[in-house]
């Protein structure tokens, strides 16, 4: 699927040398020939890009024009138990699109557009060793009934990711042929070229959603919100498992009554089949003031939903972040209504997962 110019159109490539020594980057570099290329010590430390503040204006230019390309050194596993059991080693880093509350930016510095990884072949490899080694899964629990699942997109938006090089294509085609395994990613693009993937029922793609009037406001170059639940059928007849994943959760005045309509549609619109299997998982939102200050540069308008100092309290994240999040007496409460809301409009969609 070739992305709008106005999602990626790229212009420079920052690379590390050793990426020309592997196929994927080869193929990668062929595809772009125009692209000026910029050599890197490390695709982590590029100066004119992480920690340059001046960045923040040129925020979504960058996101178009440039692309990362380097060597995924750490390949580990990390137990998560929320909404998968692993983290895989990431393929890629960063995205093209630009969501106003996005972590990555918090820990890349002030300009984050797509960075892939070229040694796929090690990265698959490292995913099935250590998917050989759990055996089977113990019992059913939050994540699945019966597969071990793989968070395989922790740091980006495979779907876009899929658009530049066969590495989503790669990782569908592992979990495939992995008898005790899923592969799971968190989307809000929709690209039909995965559709000739064949999953076989063994990658979940959770499609994220909100309400459509702050979707507008902060969803900053996805895919409108009704383009992605009409998708999910199709996506279900190919062949993936088609979870739901609200998240943000970001509270506003009205904010329970916009959710109302996107139940509805969800529902109306939904086949029986993407109904028996369907999932979801709820995530507030969660923010962080270096974010913040970033976004007044660029996109001040969606600050006034995510910048709540009056509902938000300051929080330790597992990373050793301090982040803020929603005062917890009131999160208990908004998250309660949330879920009880889901239940009345769609009955069939359990709750895997809420925070």
């Amino acid at each position: 699927m070739a992305l709008p110019k106005q999602l990626i159109d790229i212009e420079r490539i920052y690379l590390e040398p050793a990426v020309e020594s592997y196929a994927r980057g080869q193929e990668i570099l062929a595809k772009y020939p125009h692209a000026e290329r910029t050599y890197v010590e490390s695709h982590w430390k590029i100066p004119s890009l992480h920690g340059n503040e001046g960045n923040a204006e040129d925020w979504l230019r960058i996101k178009r024009s440039s692309l990362v390309l380097g060597v995924k050194k750490g390949l580990t596993m990390r137990p998560n138990g929320r909404s998968a059991h692993f983290i895989a080693p990431s393929t890629s880093n960063g995205c093209a699109m630009a969501c106003a509350y996005c972590y990555v930016p918090r820990r890349k510095g002030y300009a984050n557009p797509i960075s892939i990884f070229v040694n796929i072949e090690e990265a698959c490899a490292a995913i099935a060793r250590h998917v050989t080694r759990q055996g089977t899964l113990p019992s059913p629990d939050q994540v699945d009934p019966l597969h071990w699942v793989y968070d395989i997109g922790e740091n980006g938006d495979l779907s876009v990711d899929a658009s530049i090089c066969d590495n989503v294509r790669d990782l569908v085609g592992l979990f495939r042929r992995l008898p005790n395994a899923k592969g799971s990613f968190a989307t809000k693009f929709v690209n039909r070229d995965l559709l000739s993937y064949d999953p076989q029922g063994r990658t979940r793609i959770r499609f994220s959603l909100m309400a459509e009037k702050i979707a507008k406001v902060v969803d900053v170059r996805t895919s409108p919100i009704a383009e992605r639940i009409e998708a999910i059928n199709d996506f279900v007849r190919a062949g993936y498992e088609v979870h739901l994943n609200f998240s943000p959760v970001i509270v506003y005045e009205g904010w329970e009554q916009d959710y109302q309509p996107l139940f509805e549609q969800i529902n109306d619109t939904l086949s029986p089949e993407a109904k028996e299997q369907l999932r979801a998982e709820i995530i507030f939102l969660t923010h962080n003031e270096p974010l913040h200050e970033v976004n007044l540069r660029w996109h001040p308008k969606a600050e006034e939903y995510l910048w709540r100092p009056d509902l938000q309290e300051v929080k330790r994240s597992e990373g050793g972040m301090l982040n803020l999040r929603y005062k917890a007496a009131w999160k208990q409460q908004w998250l309660t209504r949330f879920q009880n809301l889901l239940a009345d409009k769609l009955p069939y969609c359990t709750v895997r997962y809420a925070f």
